[in-house]
């Protein structure tokens, strides 16, 4: 899943601000698992996800587009600032006030320690796991009432493979790459080409484990 622990951070630019290219490659760390327990948000989660990939909102602006109260959406901005994840930008005042993503990804520990730390990254991957199967039926749901080349180019199955920890671990690296080549779009708009929609891309791989008798 990428929002587990992997990559290095970039390095800021010159001015101590990150560039385009660096904030779309930009990851905020959590391994403290008070603040994993913060995320584990399904509100929160969804706030997040709004400002990577729409920019700045307000908390009012954010309750419109995700049919929650402007004060649900204020008290959990500041809640999702307080661990580092979202911060005030400039302008506005009170729930006038935009608010950003510090970063485009978030990431922790996939096999920590701490057995605290891994129950609060379990539990972050359960919410994300039903956020996800809520786009996926939602998508499904509405599939006939899509353009037939979007219906098309959906991206729907599963493949069985036998490899080892090392070649799964590659595979998902490789993917990566591929999908990289279009992270700068999520902060400039004017890279995206005509016709293109924000699309959520799944990657799902895990041993099976047998049935219980």
């Amino acid at each position: 899943m990428d929002d587990n622990e992997g990559r290095p951070q970039q390095a800021s630019g010159a001015t101590g601000q990150p560039s385009d290219e660096e904030h779309a490659r930009s990851v905020s760390r959590l391994g403290d698992a008070r603040a994993l327990r913060a995320y584990a948000h399904p509100v929160r989660m969804a706030l997040i996800g709004l400002l990577r990939s729409e920019g700045q909102k307000t908390a009012t602006q954010a309750a419109e587009l995700l049919g929650e109260s402007s004060g649900t959406c204020s008290f959990h901005l500041r809640q999702l600032a307080k661990y580092g994840l979202v911060e005030e930008a400039e302008g506005g005042t009170g729930r006038d006030k935009p608010w950003r993503a510090v970063a485009q990804r978030t990431r922790y520990p996939s096999s920590p320690d701490d057995p605290e730390v891994a129950a609060a990254g379990d539990q972050v991957n359960a919410v994300f796991a039903q956020q996800y199967f809520a786009r996926l039926m939602r998508w499904l749901n509405n599939t006939q009432d899509e353009p037939a080349p979007w219906r098309q180019a959906a991206v729907f199955g599963d493949r069985i493979l036998y490899v080892t920890a090392d070649e799964l671990a590659e595979l998902g690296a490789r993917i990566d790459v591929l999908l990289d080549q279009y992270l700068d779009r999520l902060v400039k708009p004017e890279l995206r080409p005509e016709g293109a929609r924000r699309v959520t891309y799944l990657q799902s791989a895990f041993p099976d484990v047998p049935r219980m008798p």
